[in-house]
């Protein structure tokens, strides 16, 4: 074999070790390979660092949307309830006997039966005024309780006795 074509399959390391021994320069590897590859290796880099940001951006977006939506429901909910608690008074108010408890205390009367006005003036039935019912009895005692003998009724004072007027109607109404 020749010298040339030993040379020839000699490794990097020991070619540098025979042109140093030889007294020449050492070899210096390309650096056109690393240095076409930076810009690559920043891009990437550059590209995962935009994505994960972008996520946590994201991930941070989604859950403030999830407290809203929690604090909205809970919100909700408190007014759906006040909702169906005013929903039961009124209903409790409109019943008719809660209307007619209400109209006693504050002095209606029912009404007689109806007077109607014809497109030609003429009048169909007859006015009268209304009358007042009878009083209503008192409520009974609860069971619980002992009746009270007739004498203490006869000896109570004049307050507790129940009242045989009738309540006066409001004019203004």
């Amino acid at each position: 074999m020749t010298k040339a074509g030993k040379v020839a399959t000699l490794t990097r390391g020991q070619a540098a070790r025979l042109g140093r021994a030889l007294g020449g320069r050492p070899a210096r590897p390309r650096s056109g390979g690393q240095a076409a590859r930076m810009p690559f290796v920043l891009l990437v880099v550059a590209l995962l660092a935009g994505g994960l940001i972008s996520l946590l951006l994201l991930n941070s977006a989604l859950n403030e949307g999830s407290f809203q939506l929690s604090k909205l429901r809970k919100e909700t909910t408190v007014l759906t309830d006040e909702e169906q608690a005013l929903q039961r008074d009124v209903d409790a108010y409109s019943a008719p006997d809660a209307l007619q408890r209400r109209a006693q205390q504050l002095g209606l009367v029912p009404g007689g039966s109806p007077v109607f006005l014809g497109p030609d003036g003429k009048v169909t039935g007859s006015a009268a005024p209304a009358e007042p019912p009878p009083p209503s009895p008192t409520p009974a005692a609860p069971a619980a309780s002992a009746p009270a003998p007739a004498s203490a009724s006869a000896s109570a004072p004049p307050s507790a006795q129940p009242s045989q007027q009738q309540p006066t109607p409001n004019p203004g109404r």
